[in-house]
């Protein structure tokens, strides 16, 4: 069995800034935030890292209240976020899904920066949440290598017998590139974020692409020959 782990932002759509700004949005609303942020990086990183960041930026208390009010705040703004700033699906990724679906020896599944929720949110408003059937996301933890490790944990409840070889991680950033070797899987890169083929490669990606859209060679990569 081999199991295919996917990245979201940048590696399946992009959200056109809709977590960002549905983000900010949620901070003004709460707590009247008005300076532009700078500063913070985003790429591969996890929600709870980048939500810390923006809550220390602002001078905001980090405590149970406040946390608790800006994720409510945060996931009721996503969905309109998301139909407003009109995002996309990236090349290949429907056709691509679609036809890794088919296969009974392969299982699908998410490891992502995400919060749950907003993952959730943002795969079934463009139509690919039922392509998956777990994930592990950014909700606790701020270092990507410990979201890829939760993602071991359950593909072990799934699949005990599960080898690291057999897993794939599919992503955009150097982080997704690290967090796979975190747990010994395999990592295919894909330039449709903000890095570059050379620089995927040189993060030590197995396999580099530019995009997703070339169905058979991908799926040549990932799954074992029957």
């Amino acid at each position: 069995m081999t199991v295919l782990l996917f990245d979201i932002d940048g590696t399946l759509l992009q959200a056109g800034g809709a977590g960002q700004a549905a983000m900010e949005a949620a901070l003004a609303e709460l707590f009247g935030t008005t300076r532009p942020v700078t500063g913070i990086s985003t790429a591969g990183r996890t929600d709870h890292a980048i939500t810390r960041d923006l809550f220390a930026f602002h001078e905001i208390l980090h405590d149970e209240t406040s946390w608790a009010a800006f994720l409510a705040s945060y996931f009721t703004r996503l969905p309109e976020s998301l139909r407003t700033l009109q995002g996309r699906i990236l090349p290949g990724v429907e056709v691509l899904l679609e036809q890794l679906s088919r296969r009974d020896d392969l299982l699908l599944g998410v490891l992502t920066g995400n919060f749950e929720q907003g993952a959730r949110v943002k795969l079934q408003h463009f139509g690919i949440a039922h392509y998956f059937s777990f994930g592990a996301y950014g909700d606790l933890h701020a270092d990507r290598n410990d979201v890829a490790r939760l993602a071991w944990d359950h593909i072990l409840q799934r699949r005990p017998q599960a080898m690291a070889h057999d897993v794939w991680v599919i992503g955009d950033t150097p982080n997704d590139i690290r967090c796979g070797k975190a747990i010994g899987a395999k990592t295919l890169a894909v330039a449709t974020g903000p890095f570059s083929q050379e620089a995927l490669m040189a993060a030590g990606a197995d396999v580099v692409c530019s995009d997703l859209s070339d169905t058979s060679q991908i799926v040549s990569y990932l799954c074992p020959a029957r």
